[in-house]
C-alpha cells in the first residue's frame, strides 16, 4: 500500500501540480484547501507526511502544524512548509512550530520529492528505534536451522549468512539476502516505492529493510549508506 502524503495549499494550481507529481512518483495524496480542512484529514487518514503552505484562509499553516503537534500520535510526523515567506524570522517561526523542512516558493518538484524521500526514510528509522534490541541475535550452533526474527528482515539460513559474511570481509556488517537486494536497488537511486515494486514487497516492508541497513552500517541517510556500501563492496 502506497505511503500517504497530505498536501495543504489554497492555490489550486500549486496543489494540483504537487498532487500529480507525487501520485506519479507512487504516493497516495490527500489534498486540502486550508489548514482547517487539513486538520480534519490528518485525523481521518493519518498520513505519513504533510506538505503545507503557510498563508491559507481559515487556518494558516503555522496554526495547522501547531495543532497537529499537540496530538501525541503525530508529534514525529514529518512536515514540510512551502511558502513565499523567506525571511529568517519566518523560517525560525516555522521550525519552532515543528516543521522539518522549509522550501521557498517557487520550488522544483524534483527537490520536493527528494526532501520527502529523505524525511520518510529518517522517520522510518526513528519509528523503528524503540523496538531495537541492544543485543545481537544469537546464531544457531548446529545444522541449517533458521535465525528467529522478523520473517522479512531476518529469515535467512545460518549457512547463507556465513557465506555472505565471508564474502564481504571482516569489517563489513552481516546483511540478509533481502537486505542486500534492497541495497543494490537503493544504490541505483530507486525510491522505496519502486524498490517495493521490483521486489514485490510493500513500501512499509522496504522502510524496515532500509532502517535495518541504516542501523547495521551506522548511516544517517541514503548518501552515507551508498558510500558505505561502495567502500565495503556490499553491492555488485
Amino acid at each position: 500500500m502506497p505511503l500517504t502524503i497530505l498536501v495543504a495549499d489554497d492555490d489550486f494550481a500549486t496543489r494540483l501540480s504537487i498532487t500529480d507529481y507525487l501520485e506519479i512518483t507512487g504516493y497516495s495524496v490527500i489534498p486540502a484547501e486550508n489548514g482547517k480542512e487539513a486538520l480534519g484529514l490528518v485525523e481521518k487518514f493519518q498520513p505519513h507526511l504533510i506538505v503545507t503552505d503557510i498563508t491559507m484562509p481559515e487556518m494558516d499553516g503555522y496554526e495547522f502544524v501547531r495543532r497537529v503537534r499537540t496530538r501525541p500520535a503525530f508529534r514525529l510526523l514529518p512536515v514540510i512548509f512551502l511558502t513565499e515567506r523567506t525571511s529568517t524570522q519566518e523560517r525560525i517561526r516555522g521550525y519552532q512550530m515543528g516543521c522539518d523542512n522549509y522550501l521557498a516558493k517557487p520550488f522544483e518538484l524534483q527537490e520536493l520529492g527528494a526532501v520527502i524521500r529523505s524525511l520518510l526514510d529518517r522517520y522510518a528509522l526513528i519509528a523503528q528505534a524503540p523496538s531495537r534490541s541492544p543485543e545481537p541475535e544469537p546464531m544457531p550452533t548446529e545444522g541449517p536451522s533458521r535465525v528467529k526474527g522478523n520473517s522479512e528482515l531476518d529469515f535467512l539460513t545460518h549457512n547463507s549468512e556465513m557465506r555472505d559474511r565471508a564474502s564481504m570481509g571482516p569489517s563489513s556488517p552481516m546483511l540478509t539476502q533481502r537486505e542486500r537486494e534492497v541495497l543494490n536497488l537503493l544504490t541505483e537511486g530507486l525510491s522505496n516505492i519502486l524498490i517495493g515494486d521490483r521486489l514485490h514487497l510493500s513500501p512499509r516492508t522496504i522502510e524496515k529493510h532500509v532502517s535495518s541497513l541504516f542501523r547495521k552500517t551506522d548511516s544517517n541517510n541514503r548518501a552515507e549508506l551508498v558510500r558505505f556500501a561502495m567502500e565495503h563492496h556490499l553491492v555488485r
